[in-house]
């Protein structure tokens, strides 16, 4: 029935972190140190009137301030690690998630270089076309230098052929040459005929 406060969870969960971490460093303890030591040099030292802590009664004051502060760092504490816990998971679910894209990555990318490999399998790669085309061009040498050979042979029995053929005048062996023999038409006379004689060409 009583009102409770409100208060904001996640500045309150900075604050319990803040405090946490300062009781963690070693200004903190420097500073503890000091406060205990003065105190109990004060309640033991000091005349019995300016004694607020005696010695007498064990330092109960000294006592209750020590306690209350442990039970108050000891929740503070806790709630830091708590969210730093909360932190700590969400960052693992973040990596755990960002390995699994990252490891279908990395699958994809096998995959993809499997099948380049596989597909590299057929294309004519560079030393395979230089060897191809010197086969290719050893090929046309040799087919040259043959054809050379047997040019060279043929017009060599050419030469011989032509010590034994016809000579002069360029006329084919065993025939006679062409004579125009001139003849008249029988009966007639040549000074009377209007035209030119008839020439007739016998071989």
């Amino acid at each position: 029935m009583l009102p409770t406060p409100q208060v904001d969870a996640e500045t309150f969960g900075r604050w319990s972190e803040r405090f946490a971490r300062f009781m963690g460093t070693a200004q903190f303890i420097a500073g503890m140190t000091v406060f205990v030591v003065v105190w109990l040099a004060w309640n033991t030292f000091a005349p019995t009137d300016l004694q607020y802590d005696p010695k007498a009664l064990n330092y109960t004051l000294l006592t209750l301030i020590l306690s209350l502060q442990a039970s108050y760092a000891a929740p503070l504490i806790l709630l830091a690690q708590n969210r730093q816990a909360d932190r700590d998971r969400v960052q693992f679910e973040q990596d755990r998630q960002r390995s699994e894209r990252n490891l279908a990555d990395t699958e994809y990318l096998a995959r993809e270089v499997a099948a380049l490999r596989i597909a590299l399998r057929d294309v004519a790669t560079r030393d395979f076309v230089r060897s191809e085309l010197r086969d290719l061009l050893e090929e046309l040498l040799a087919d040259r230098a043959d054809a050379g050979t047997a040019a060279a042979k043929g017009n060599g029995k050419g030469g011989k052929k032509s010590k034994n053929g016809p000579k002069g005048g360029g006329e084919a062996a065993g025939t006679v040459p062409r004579t125009e023999v001139p003849r008249t038409v029988s009966g007639t006379d040549a000074s009377a005929a209007p035209g030119p004689p008839v020439v007739n060409y016998s071989e």
